[in-house]
């Protein structure tokens, strides 16, 4: 069975009926408003219990901490990758 198209609203009709909206609130009014969907989404937070934030600081660290080895020894592999192509800087050759 076909949908009747008329019946659904299309994206650009949606946004001129949201943009008429936003433009008959004056700016006291939008930031009324933005507070309090603010303040509704502040009180859905729940805080962690301490257990909780121990888990998840500890999970935090050994993410920073593995990544670090992971950065560090690419790093070492890079540098000796170079080191081997081009040649250890820091033997300088003389002519004198």
């Amino acid at each position: 069975m076909a949908q009747d198209v008329a019946d659904e609203p299309g994206e650009d009709i949606v946004a001129r009926a949201k943009k008429e909206r936003a433009g008959k609130r004056n700016p006291f009014s939008r930031l009324a408003l933005f507070i309090r969907q603010v303040i509704g989404e502040l009180k859905k937070v729940v805080t962690p219990t301490r257990k909780e934030l121990i888990n998840y600081v500890l999970v935090v660290l050994v993410f920073v901490v593995i990544m670090m080895a992971l950065v560090s020894g690419m790093d070492y592999i890079f540098g000796w990758g170079v080191v081997t192509v081009f040649g250890d800087p820091t033997v300088a050759t003389t002519a004198g």
